[in-house]
């Protein structure tokens, strides 16, 4: 019999592609604040038994979620991101960044749960790059400080440091679907900030296997792809797109929170792809979305 796996924040980039992919093969509970948001997006949730009403904010909710879905695992993809405004209000940060994930630590402690909770290269301040877990977070702004702070280390809990690219069905706040709202016209693209970070279906995909194949993994782990600058990125996609974007290469960034992967390839085994068959993974993932990226060009 599959895990029961519990997933918070389904309406999100990560949260509705975990929905997608977790629930093909797993007995699937996803929380939304709105059971609407399933019904206008059946492809991500059709598969999943929603557990609607649940906010981050509101800890009876919570507890109510894990009452519904009596789960063996736990995914939190609930976070205050930093491109959003809210992002500069601390006291919604902290208690979503950073309380949050200890709430539901202790509910799975006590629910007999395994919590698998994502946390971010932005602890690091990106002035060298390839941090392993032993390197000590020197971030100095909110965000990062409060996603540090709701990193948890216990036995039933994996904190994953990552970083996401991916289409949105809320919002446009994030990269890809910025880059996308750019056809026709011109951008920078940074030579020097460097990402190791995932689109979301194939972190969606890597979680789907931490949750089956790798039960005993625990504490803090860095998850990087192969590093990229952001203009080689963008080029990838422009191009696999077909988007009539020009990519102006830039210096004036110069960041590096790559993360260093070779702790989670000793553990699991894992092979890195490269980002041509990570772009074309997004790329042949379009189908999902009610209005392909390459279909609206003018």
């Amino acid at each position: 019999m599959s895990d029961r796996v519990l997933i918070f924040g389904g309406s999100g980039m990560l949260g509705h592609k975990l929905s997608q992919v977790v629930s093909q093969r797993f007995n699937a509970y996803v929380t939304l604040r709105d059971k609407g948001t399933a019904a206008s997006y059946p492809q991500f949730f059709e598969r999943a038994q929603i557990v609607d009403g649940v906010d981050a904010l509101d800890v009876q909710s919570i507890a109510k979620a894990f009452e519904q879905a009596r789960p063996d695992v736990v995914v939190n993809s609930i976070g205050v991101v930093k491109q959003l405004d809210t992002s500069k209000d601390a006291v919604v940060s902290i208690s979503v960044n950073s309380l949050f994930p200890h709430r539901l630590a202790d509910l799975c402690a006590t629910h007999g749960a395994r919590l698998v909770t994502i946390s971010t290269d932005c602890v690091f301040s990106g002035a060298r790059g390839n941090y392993k877990e032993s390197d000590s977070p020197d971030c100095e702004d909110l965000y990062g400080r409060s996603k540090l702070l709701g990193e948890v280390q216990s036995e039933n809990a994996l904190t994953i440091r990552t970083s996401i690219i991916g289409r949105q069905i809320h919002g446009s706040h994030a990269l890809l679907e910025w880059f996308l709202s750019q056809r026709g016209g011109s951008v920078k693209g940074y030579r020097k900030a460097i990402f190791t970070g995932w689109p979301t279906l194939i972190l969606s995909e890597i979680i789907a296997d931490i949750i089956e194949q790798h039960k005993d993994l625990n504490g803090v782990i860095h998850l990087p792809s192969n590093p990229i600058s952001k203009f080689d990125l963008l080029t990838l996609i422009r191009d696999k797109f077909g988007l009539n974007i020009e990519i102006e290469p830039s210096d004036l960034l110069d960041c590096n929170r790559s993360l260093n992967g070779e702790l989670f390839r000793k553990l699991t085994g894992f092979e890195t792809p490269d980002w041509e068959n990570l772009v074309s993974r997004m790329y042949d993932d379009q189908a999902s979305y009610a209005v392909p990226a390459q279909l609206s060009l003018k």
